[in-house]
């Protein structure tokens, strides 16, 4: 199989997939998600005529008699007025029947029982329905649940939404050399890949279900593909074609579909997108924590993505200043900083550390052709 343009590579792990079957859950439950239905105000919003501000509730014009005290719930009837007559209230409480409008604490001069004020334009009344009418739309299919939006829903008297269930994942760590914690002594390096796949998981909208380390050995490796029913298995290293790497033959065996096998990109060229029977997707990721990044950002979140439902939307671009070396019949990607004078590529320091790129505001694709300042498309770091 031929080696994919990152452009092509990038664009196949969005396409290829399906977002997957609807889940009905509690609303406090669904941040994050993406709406598989349209919601639908169940009551009115607001639910009835209530205060928008502490104050007195009058009828008709000043001054007006105070006959009480109002507030927010605890009410067991609610009363009325007369022209003339007024009720101290909270902000919240249902106006009583014959409200003309509330005179604000601000604006009242109250004198033992009686009030008088001037009223303004606004009658500082919510009427009911007047956000939102009992079956009016809160929300069409396609929106992430943001806590704005749960917020909504559950003022429009909404308690289950239906959502695109999230992708659930599990990460395989390769290498014999790899630690959890600790710190590494020779020969050994710590696992960067658990904090970095969670995060993109997570920002892709799917579930890291679980996390394993695996042996350098294709017997291990082959057991534990099989012994997992996440929709996604990411797994790095063993990508490449070293005498520890047996991804790629562990897969072919299986009858694996390979959409992506290798793409043309400096650094993380040696990454995978595959398919196997049942449905299952797998993505390689190189050893290298930076090329890891790199095709996690490549491939497993699109793939992610476009599995929970989530819109895709052009990559933002910028002008990018600044040296490195450009990759011939490919394209680097490098970390860039932003600043008032534009955005300028930082320092490079190869595919294994992650340091510039913590530090770095975004990462820049440049293609082969590109010049400074010249516009380059931009990755979000996670």
């Amino acid at each position: 199989m031929r080696m994919k343009s990152w452009f092509d590579a990038f664009a196949i792990a969005r396409e290829v997939a399906a977002p997957l079957p609807g889940q009905t859950i509690p609303v406090a439950e669904a941040g994050g998600q993406v709406l598989a239905s349209p919601i639908i105000c169940v009551r009115p919003v607001p639910a009835f005529d209530n205060a928008a501000m502490d104050g007195f509730a009058t009828c008709g014009p000043g001054p007006w008699t105070v006959t009480g005290l109002l507030l927010a719930g605890g009410f067991t009837a609610l009363p009325s007025l007369s022209p003339g007559e007024a009720i101290e209230i909270a902000t919240g409480a249902p106006v009583p029947v014959g409200t003309t409008a509330v005179l604000p604490y601000e604006d009242a001069t109250v004198a033992g029982r009686r009030v008088s004020g001037v009223l303004g334009e606004r009658t500082h009344v919510r009427r009911a329905g007047e956000t939102l009418a009992a079956g009016a739309l809160v929300s069409p299919a396609g929106r992430i649940v943001t806590a704005t939006l749960a917020g909504a829903t559950v003022q429009a008297g909404v308690d289950v939404v239906t959502t695109v269930r999230p992708p659930t994942v599990t990460l395989l760590v390769t290498g014999d050399e790899v630690i959890s914690d600790g710190v590494p002594g020779p020969g050994q390096v710590r696992d960067t890949f658990t904090g970095l796949v969670t995060a993109l998981t997570l920002r892709a909208g799917g579930v890291l279900r679980e996390r394993r380390h695996q042996k350098d050995d294709p017997v291990s490796l082959a057991a534990a593909l099989d012994d997992t029913d996440a929709e996604v298995v990411v797994v790095s290293g063993s990508s490449s074609a070293g005498a520890a790497d047996h991804l790629h033959t562990v897969l072919t065996d299986r009858g694996a579909t390979w959409h992506v096998r290798g793409v043309a990109c400096r650094p993380g060229h040696p990454q995978a997108l595959a398919e196997l029977p049942g449905g299952r997707w797998v993505v390689s990721l190189p050893g290298n924590p930076f090329a890891g990044l790199i095709a996690g950002l490549t491939l497993l979140e699109p793939l992610l993505e476009t599995m929970a439902g989530r819109p895709c939307h052009p990559l933002p671009t910028a002008a990018v200043t600044g040296s490195t070396t450009l990759m011939r019949g490919g394209v680097r990607i490098v970390p860039v900083v932003h600043s008032p004078q534009g955005t300028r590529i930082a320092a490079d320091r190869g595919s294994a550390g992650l340091h510039a790129v913590a530090l770095a505001d975004a990462l820049a694709v440049l293609p082969d052709d590109w010049t400074p300042g010249t516009p380059a498309r931009l990755l979000a770091i996670p």
